[in-house]
């Protein structure tokens, strides 16, 4: 290799050191620690081993009347509104029945804001983006409340993130998942006059969504709830068959619970809050409840369900389908 060439080598080499990335330039920016919350010194003021629903003064919204011993309501927002507004006859029983936007919510951080503009007929709610679980806002916010002696309603929400653009939103399970547990829990806690669920991508399902948790949690009942345990080697028959063919006669029943029990182990016990049950006597044979009682026992398979309905109607339950 000439002289000239190796020097020019050496003279490049310093360029291509020097085009080398700058780390302060080209790595992101370490992140800083969020501001630390401030301590908050609140006295628990619900027994969590035992439910009741917590004290609230009656308000009214329009034509809704919510709080007190009213119905726990459910809240859409203005654009889902929007969206269901030309399926509002296709609903039946689930409809919106608060807009967010025009219900005069008043909204709080729990850890920071000052409660002292909430009255008792003030619809109040967690502010967004406080930094907390939905969970944890909600159980301080009642707390304070309580503490004040203030029985403000309170409207529940599933995030505490703006999920309006579609690209934000959970995805469908990730998002029901976390409005049951998020929603739920709290409705568990007796805390909540009003639902809102902004965290499925589809207005149609959140709002379908709203109304199965209010129906889990025993808040409200607006469709007919079936209790069926899993099979097992005692399972008297076809349990999914079973079930099926149950629903296909008394799934127009708003408000009636059915127990469909495998067998007399485990089924009186784990349907003791239904309003009746059917259960696996003996092979071929079943025995009918009314709430924990056993009525009728060792009837043949062919005709149970027939005398499962003829058991409602004796109790006043049964109305007849829409036609």
């Amino acid at each position: 290799m000439s002289a000239s060439v190796i020097a020019m080598v050496a003279l490049l080499r310093p360029i291509a050191r020097s085009r080398r990335p700058d780390p302060a330039i080209t790595q992101p920016p370490a992140r800083q620690p969020p501001e630390p919350a401030p301590a908050v010194d609140v006295k628990e003021t619900r027994d969590p081993f035992s439910y009741s629903r917590r004290p609230t003064r009656e308000i009214a919204i329009g034509e809704i009347k919510l709080g007190g011993e009213n119905l726990v309501r459910v809240c859409v927002t203005q654009a889902a509104m929007e969206t269901l507004a030309g399926q509002r006859s296709q609903l039946g029983d689930m409809q919106p029945e608060l807009i967010y936007e025009k219900a005069k919510v008043v909204e709080l951080d729990p850890l920071r804001d000052d409660f002292g503009k909430v009255g008792d007929h003030t619809l109040v709610a967690v502010k967004d983006g406080v930094g907390l679980s939905p969970i944890v806002a909600y159980r301080i916010l009642a707390a304070k409340l309580d503490a004040r002696g203030c029985q403000a309603p309170i409207l529940l929400k599933d995030v505490l993130d703006d999920c309006s653009r579609a690209h934000e939103a959970p995805e469908p399970l990730a998002g029901m998942l976390n409005a049951a547990t998020m929603i739920g829990a709290m409705l568990c806690d007796g805390i909540g006059d009003a639902v809102l669920v902004r965290g499925e991508r589809d207005a149609l399902a959140g709002l379908r969504l709203a109304y199965n948790i209010l129906q889990a949690c025993g808040s409200r009942s607006f469709k007919t709830e079936y209790v069926a345990c899993p099979s097992c080697g005692r399972t008297l028959f076809n349990l999914q068959t079973v079930t099926a063919r149950i629903k296909a006669r008394t799934s127009h029943l708003k408000g009636v619970k059915i127990a469909v029990m495998g067998c007399i182990v485990n089924g009186p016990g784990e349907m003791a809050d239904a309003d009746f049950g059917y259960v696996g006597g003996a092979p071929g044979k079943v025995n009918l409840y009314v709430g924990k009682t056993a009525v009728k026992f060792n009837i043949p398979e062919a005709e149970a369900v027939d005398r499962l309905v003829d058991l409602i109607r004796e109790h006043g339950k049964w109305t007849d389908p829409a036609r």
